[in-house]
């Protein structure tokens, strides 16, 4: 992450805090790039709402301060005068954002209406902060929207996970599961979590997105009502969805190598890097060919740069684009000047091919491609060898002991039997399938012996 211009640790005196370099800012903006598009081609507005929230809004939803009071950062003065009211940084923003929501609904007709902020939250985390993956303070995007019927909620619940799904399999080249989170450890306030999960190669487990259908909770607490065709006064549902930097570690830490960084061509700032290799008498023609190479992929929209430097040798070049991750280098030396050709190579396996100058934009798609599509593979591979099963307690404590990754059991749906597991080898229930994907593979639950209503996949986390 250092070495590849990603980021840089923040000052001693504010451990957990990090600096995002350029190049790592520039993984985030593809994130976003993608999900803004997605999000307004499905009726949401962007909008930004104060960092600040005052305590008294934090109040009107209990369970929500219960949830989040632990990691509340808040600020007691402003200039040289204390502050009548304390002011929390934000953990997230349903509490600021419902109050205005409802400021703006009036009418059936002034719904759906769907929100979404880009920008940072503050936690205050007590355990070990880990760039990109957990930080005291990280960007992220946050959507809310308000609904008539708990049906149209739940479908804007589901929308959302499926594109967060998208991102990361589509965009990111990682594999994800998909379910609700057990009922005690749901989003504080709310009525159902739904996460996309990703497989680390540690064999943890990355809550790579979450979105929550937070039925009428917040709704009533801060009065978000609309009257209905009828002139009937109502309650709308609510939901609220968010997917942070932590998408830039899973990344990381999925596709990299002894080597370095591997990105996939989708997100890398430069998709294309060309070495020319040249003597004193070929310099000239090798640096000519490898700036038209470069122009014409340019031109087509490729990502390309073209490392043209005097001071540096070629083996020196190719570990330094291999250690920030580039997805495909071209290799220009005299040969490939004098036969019309290009020698590519792909990144993270190295392999190389000739390909001729003619269709160089249509090759350069192609090899791009075909490394996303090895990026997917390995990751989906990593994935489907570690999901198991397990028919008692001490199978799960063995599995995940030995190989890590998931144990899919059946569940009764008691906290309690969670605990057994949890306090024993410090994994979790990290998803239970949507009911209508999956029934239990058994009649009892695996831990206690009781009717089994679920199947519950267990792991350690981030």
């Amino acid at each position: 992450m250092r070495k590849a211009g990603l980021a840089s640790y923040g000052p001693d005196s504010m451990g957990g805090f990090i600096v995002t370099r350029p190049r790592g800012y520039a993984l985030w903006e593809k994130v976003q790039e993608n999900l803004d598009e997605w999000f307004k081609g499905t009726g949401v507005d962007n909008a930004y709402f104060p960092m600040f929230i005052p305590e008294s809004y934090l109040d009107k939803e209990s369970e929500f301060v219960e949830g989040f009071d632990p990691e509340v950062a808040w600020v007691t003065e402003g200039g040289n005068q204390e502050l009548e009211e304390r002011l929390a940084v934000r953990p997230t923003s349903e509490s600021i954002i419902t109050p205005y929501m409802s400021q703006w609904t009036r009418s059936h007709r002034d719904l759906p209406l769907r929100l979404n902020q880009w920008c940072s939250v503050v936690r205050w985390e007590a355990t070990e902060t880990k760039p990109f993956f957990r930080t005291k303070e990280f960007l992220w995007q946050e959507g809310h929207t308000a609904h008539e019927s708990a049906e149209e909620a739940w479908d804007e619940t589901v929308t959302r996970l499926g594109q967060y799904e998208k991102l990361y399999e589509d965009v990111l080249a990682i594999p994800v599961m998909r379910g609700r989170k057990p009922e005690h450890d749901k989003f504080p306030g709310g009525e159902t979590t739904t996460t996309v999960e990703a497989l680390m190669p540690d064999g943890k487990s990355l809550q790579g997105a979450t979105s929550h259908d937070l039925g009428q909770s917040f709704a009533e607490a801060y009065d978000l009502t609309y009257v209905d065709e009828e002139e009937e006064e109502q309650v709308a549902h609510t939901t609220s969805w968010g997917l942070s930097w932590r998408a830039l570690g899973g990344l990381i830490m999925t596709h990299s190598d002894d080597q370095g960084l591997v990105l996939p061509p989708t997100v890398a700032p430069e998709q294309v890097v060309i070495v020319p290799i040249w003597q004193e008498d070929t310099r000239e023609d090798v640096l000519q060919y490898s700036t038209e190479v470069a122009a014409e992929l340019e031109e087509a929209g490729v990502r390309v740069h073209l490392d043209d430097r005097d001071e540096r040798n070629p083996g020196f070049k190719f570990n330094e684009w291999e250690l920030k991750g580039v997805p495909l280098r071209i290799e220009i030396g005299p040969n490939e000047v004098e036969d019309e050709e290009l020698t590519f190579a792909h990144r993270p396996d190295g392999e190389q091919s000739v390909v001729s100058r003619d269709g160089l934009v249509d090759s350069v798609d192609a090899h791009l491609d075909a490394v996303q599509e090895k990026l997917y593979e390995s990751a989906e591979e990593r994935l489907e060898e570690n999901v198991r099963e397990a028919d008692s307690p001490e199978e799960i404590l063995g599995t995940i002991g030995k190989h890590g990754g998931y144990v899919k059991t059946p569940w009764c749906g008691d906290e309690a039997c969670e605990q057994v597991i949890k306090e024993k080898i410090a994994a979790e229930i990290v998803m239970v399938p949507f009911d209508e994907e999956h029934e239990p593979d058994a009649d009892e639950c695996t831990l206690c012996g009781d009717e089994a209503t679920k199947t519950a996949y267990f792991a350690k986390t981030y």
